[in-house]
């Protein structure tokens, strides 16, 4: 029997586990580095593997490491365990027991997934020539997990640097039920935070000569960074910038002081990154320059650019074909504008990004709720899918 068919055998016989896994964590889901209840589930889910396991010091990660019979290099499985502050609006039996917490982005299903992959690969240890890093992470949605779990020495778990790390994520929508897709190169974006304050001088609204209305510059800034998208980038390698929020003031007939925004900048090339911040400051100086006004004008960066490694994209693409099946694999026809920072793993070693489609059955594959809304949903069907998949991953890489 071959080793695909061996896992499928075995990940078939793991799916009601791994279901039943899921719904807990989706019922309990956390937000942010301390996940204690969704790291005692996943403890209590590895509980007598052969692995030795590592307990994140600034955050509730949970690091497994699996040295095979054999002697090799060691690859890496990311999973992320953390969850949204969502209110849920599904009527699920398992629905989020936390008010304005849920599970909206399937990180309950990517953890499942994972656990499922450790009890395969455990399975098969004695051929396993090299060792698997299975790194549990909180805090992917936005507080840096990855970058902190790097810092706590989670790529040399195994007692030498991981040639090669390996992670999927699960899609509410678009993507058709237990098709996997992936690329070379960029797979998600950058995401970085323009913050500006436009300090000018308040006065009353029927004499504006005698003040410094910040209001009309500011919004006059938010239109010139869209131009500014549009003339200084190329359209090949994009940008987006998208003013979230705006404040000023507070009635109609007075002046403000200030008036304060912010954007999201996304961008696919280091180069466009780091062009898009210089020129988003430059652009809003001069206008609030052209104004008479004085401005603070910041940039947060955030996640870099997720990109694959070619030859392990190529690798993904191929063990997704031969674990799923050729019909249920194509490749992205282009980056996804969100961003993951499974990134900080991609910077340091070669790595692939996988998306997992888990549109339930049912719901229209292009008008169903996508990944972060509360109406979101993923079907545990594609688990044992997951699991068979990262579990092939890291037993290909290996066998090289």
């Amino acid at each position: 029997m071959t080793d695909v068919a061996r896992l499928r055998e075995s990940d078939a016989a793991l799916q009601p586990e791994l279901v039943a896994l899921r719904r807990a964590l989706h019922q309990e889901p956390e937000i942010g580095m301390e996940l204690p209840l969704t790291q005692a589930k996943v403890l209590a889910a590895l509980e007598g593997l052969p692995l030795t396991i590592t307990l994140g010091k600034q955050l509730s990660s949970v690091t497994a490491v699996l040295h095979g019979a054999k002697p090799g290099p060691a690859v890496l499985l990311r999973g992320d365990m953390d969850a949204l502050p969502v209110q849920e609006a599904e009527g699920l039996e398992y629905a989020s027991r936390i008010p304005g917490a849920m599970h909206a982005c399937g990180h309950d299903l990517h953890t499942a997934g994972l656990v499922g992959a450790a009890r395969l690969l455990c399975g098969l240890r004695e051929e396993l020539a090299g060792s698997v890093v299975f790194m549990f992470q909180p805090a992917e949605e936005g507080e840096g997990g990855a970058r902190v779990m790097v810092e706590e020495g989670v790529l040399d778990a195994a007692g030498e640097r991981v040639v090669a790390g390996y992670a999927l994520h699960v899609a509410a929508s678009v993507l058709p039920n237990g098709w996997a897709a992936t690329r070379p190169g960029p797979v998600m974006a950058a995401a970085d935070v323009l913050r500006v304050t436009m300090h000018g001088r308040g006065g009353h609204g029927s004499s504006p000569h005698l003040a410094l209305d910040p209001v009309p510059a500011a919004c006059e800034a938010v239109i010139a960074l869209q131009t500014m998208v549009t003339r200084r980038f190329d359209a090949f390698d994009p940008v987006v910038v998208t003013v979230g929020t705006f404040h000023a003031g507070t009635a109609n007939n007075v002046i403000p002081d200030d008036a304060v925004f912010s954007a999201t900048i996304r961008s696919f090339s280091p180069q466009s990154r780091a062009l898009v911040h210089t020129e988003a400051v430059r652009v809003v100086r001069g206008i609030a320059e052209a104004h008479g006004l004085a401005v603070d004008a910041v940039i947060e960066e955030g996640y870099p650019v997720t990109v694959n490694d070619a030859g392990e994209a190529g690798f993904a693409a191929e063990t997704a074909r031969r674990v799923l099946g050729a019909d249920r694999y194509i490749e992205m026809p282009h980056a996804v504008a969100g961003s993951e920072d499974f990134a900080v793993v991609g910077e340091l070693v070669p790595s692939a990004y996988l998306m997992l489609g888990a549109c339930p059955p049912g719901r229209d594959l292009f008008t169903a709720p996508y990944n972060h809304s509360p109406e979101a949903a993923f079907d545990d069907s594609v688990l044992a899918d997951a699991a068979a998949l990262l579990a092939g991953l890291a037993l290909g890489r290996l066998a090289r």
